[in-house]
């Protein structure tokens, strides 16, 4: 990975402003003359780096800014204070060089005209980013190849399912050989194949052309497979920057484990009452965080004080923690 900073952020804000109007049509007609005015701070004074070759996860709860900051990122929209340097650009100003070096793909959006096959629009995309006819066809031939879509470029947009049009989004958007892209909810949707077929493809795409890439998704998987640095934003503010490793060991060095035992179970049990539990419903079944150097012993006495039917552990999921810090977003200040 290069030293070369490709996006760069200072105190970036983004307000938006609204105006409340009493009810009726006495508070319609006061409002002529006299509005309440309320600004809502959807990213507050955001700041970082990303590197050339980077692919971060850009991670938070719905409403966190998430969204904002990539149209921010990309142009879409104009931060009201703070400084935001793309590719030595300001991104809003969205003139034609900075535009063929990005791209964004907005799972929930398309940019396919959904009336006529992929392949014509990706031949109105090579026009439009100048692209030459030789890196055309070969992009057009490895990409397709790598995804499994060579035998549906000629078929309308229209008449794909979701994964399939999803491969042909990622292929529009990546034509041009952009250095940064921005990835917003890539696999929403898709089934768990589609989404495995769509992480490799990214994963493959960025280990060849070293570009760097920032990604949203609701989807921990995409973040596991894909991410080694995390970003999480909580009501507009950075809460985390730093490494996924780093970030599983927020809640501490816990593993998790889970027993099903033959017999219902006494919850007071002094074994494990003082361990954070959750049980099932008639108590056969029990998942424990413990303490990675308590483990060992704490399973030892269990499964030769009870009769247990399976035995699992395994570190806590990224999935858990990330539950947690959205119910707590406390823990984040307390493990700063």
């Amino acid at each position: 990975m290069s030293d070369e900073i490709l996006i760069k952020a200072q105190g970036l804000t983004k307000q938006f402003i609204s105006y409340k109007k009493p009810p009726g049509l006495k508070g319609s007609f006061s409002a002529f003359f006299k509005r309440e005015k309320k600004v809502k701070d959807a990213v507050k004074d955001f700041s970082f780096e990303i590197k050339k070759g980077e692919i971060i996860g850009l991670l938070g709860p719905n409403g966190a800014g998430k969204t904002t900051l990539m149209k921010m990122f990309t142009g879409i929209i104009v931060p009201s204070f703070g400084e935001l340097k793309i590719l030595g650009s300001n991104p809003w100003e969205r003139d034609k060089n900075f535009r063929k070096r990005i791209a964004l793909v907005m799972g929930q959006k398309s940019q396919l005209w959904w009336d006529i096959p992929a392949m014509d629009s990706f031949l109105l995309l090579q026009k439009y980013y100048e692209v030459s006819d030789e890196a055309f066809k070969a992009r057009i031939d490895k990409m397709s190849d790598l995804l499994g879509v060579k035998d549906l470029l000629h078929i309308h947009v229209r008449k794909l399912s979701l994964g399939e049009r999803m491969k042909m989004e990622l292929m529009a958007s990546l034509l041009h050989n952009p250095e940064v892209i921005f990835l917003d909810e890539p696999t929403i949707g898709l089934d768990l194949v589609a989404q495995e077929n769509i992480r490799r493809f990214i994963k493959d795409y960025h280990q060849e052309n070293r570009c760097s890439i920032i990604i949203t998704s609701h989807y921990m998987q995409d973040v596991q497979a894909l991410c080694d640095r995390l970003v999480l934003i909580f009501d507009g503010k950075k809460g985390y920057d730093g490494s996924l490793e780093d970030f599983e060991s927020i809640l501490g060095n816990e593993k998790s484990v889970s027993f099903t035992f033959s017999a219902p179970q006494d919850r007071e049990n002094p074994l494990w009452k003082d361990y954070a539990a959750t049980w099932n419903e008639d108590t056969t079944h029990v998942d424990f965080r413990v303490p990675e150097d308590q483990l060992r012993s704490l399973s030892a006495q269990i499964i030769s004080q009870c009769e247990v039917d399976d035995f699992a552990t395994e570190k806590l999921p990224i999935e858990r923690v990330m539950k947690e810090l959205m119910n707590n977003p406390e823990i984040l200040r307390q493990h700063d």
